[in-house]
């Protein structure tokens, strides 16, 4: 089972010297919550990014490249026809190979997806994170086996990170050390939207008022939604950004003002919306968006822009408590939002915007994570060490 051949960085700040990440969502996907991570852990050690398989017709292999300085994409490699179990027993002895390579004898395990607990079952690591970004269970296509699988990733996992309030209050009684970490922002890169004044052939021709989404455009959407408020307002035009993933693009709405411009890079998002007049995040409201905390809300704020909203419930609160998002449930409140929130006093809501996102930054949650992992560390060193109770949430992280 060969691995490709690279030399790596040895430095680190945590007591590890290599950190290997389990995950769903491919890294060259859509720049999000796993991505912002480890690129950070990336600074300080060698992060090695696994992800679901690639089915070739050839020798199981895993192939490995670089993805910037200390950060390495792990993609496995199984011939067509193989069987779950046995996929997963390949993919063990991948990982396990990996691990002997690069002599990581002291190492992080890091899990975005609970079905890949099999991979790492004969590693030893100095201690094992569970990052819960998504009720998985509730997407589209979720394998039967997944609860199971969790259930076995709780009682390997050392803490458990979740990615917002809701999801917090699901997973708290599931493992003794549960500790909330809503999204991030990056709002250097994300303000740079206030000030571009560039040009952006794809969209400078699509006149204003423009509304727009950027984000993965999958079962979450809710599409019937998007068509109606389209259809109410002629005079907006929608520009959708994203990659649509899991629905037929052909059952997306098809109106002269909704815009399907595709995925963009992360790098470029700023730019595009720099040229909205409002954001929206038209979610549908069902099993797959019950527990989702969106990154995209933050960001949108950051970019200046106003932002109407579906009532997820990490978006209420806080953000439409605070009076940050407007809230609507149904296509003519949606349009009364949008045209609310562009009426509003820009200044002042940007004003409390910034100071709500002082406290929230990518940085701050990677520091809060290590200073939540180092002692599991210790822990795992000395099991007669009183363990220590369940986190309750970002704000006890961090104080």
């Amino acid at each position: 089972m060969a691995i490709n051949n690279y030399s790596i960085d040895t430095r680190r700040t945590i007591d590890a010297e290599a950190l290997f990440c389990f995950s769903h969502l491919r890294w060259d996907f859509v720049f999000q919550r796993p991505q912002h991570l480890m690129s950070r852990f990336a600074q300080d050690m060698p992060v090695f990014f696994i992800e679901e398989p690639h089915v070739l017709d050839e020798p199981p292999m895993l192939e490995v490249s670089e993805r910037g300085e200390n950060l390495y994409r792990c993609i496995p490699t199984i011939p067509p026809n193989t069987a779950p179990e046995v996929a997963d027993n390949i993919i063990r002895g991948l990982v396990n190979g990996l691990v002997s390579k690069y002599r990581s004898r002291t190492y992080l395990n890091w899990f975005y997806s609970p079905m890949m607990v099999e991979w790492a079952r004969d590693l030893r690591p100095a201690a094992t994170v569970y990052d819960c970004m998504d009720e998985l269970t509730g997407f589209r296509g979720a394998p039967p086996e997944l609860r199971r699988r969790e259930a076995d990733l709780f009682d390997l996992a050392d803490v458990v990170f979740t990615g917002g309030h809701s999801l917090y209050e699901a997973k708290r009684n599931a493992h003794r050390a549960v500790y909330e970490f809503p999204s991030s922002i990056d709002v250097a890169h994300f303000r740079g939207a206030r000030s571009f004044n560039g040009k952006l052939p794809d969209q400078d021709g699509i006149a204003r008022k423009r509304v727009g989404f950027a984000g993965v455009i999958d079962e979450r959407l809710d599409i019937d939604l998007l068509s109606a408020i389209a259809e109410l307002r002629p005079d907006m035009n929608f520009v959708m950004i994203g990659p649509v993933v899991k629905i037929d693009q052909n059952a997306l709405p098809k109106r002269n003002n909704i815009h399907y411009l595709g995925a963009r890079q992360y790098a470029d998002l700023p730019n595009y919306m720099a040229g909205w007049d409002a954001a929206i995040m038209p979610f549908a409201m069902n099993e797959a968006t019950k527990f989702i905390s969106p990154t995209k809300t933050p960001e949108y704020l950051a970019a200046g822009l106003p932002v109407v909203s579906t009532p997820i419930t990490d978006v209420v609160k806080p953000y439409g408590e605070m009076k940050l998002v407007e809230i609507a449930s149904d296509p003519a409140a949606f349009v009364k939002g949008i045209d609310a929130a562009i009426e509003a006093d820009a200044q002042a809501r940007q004003r409390k915007v910034d100071s709500f996102l002082r406290h929230r930054s990518w940085d701050m949650t990677f520091k809060a994570m290590t200073d939540l992992i180092e002692p599991a560390i210790r822990r795992r060193k000395a099991p007669a060490t009183k363990e220590v109770g369940a986190g309750a949430g970002y704000a006890a992280a961090t104080t």
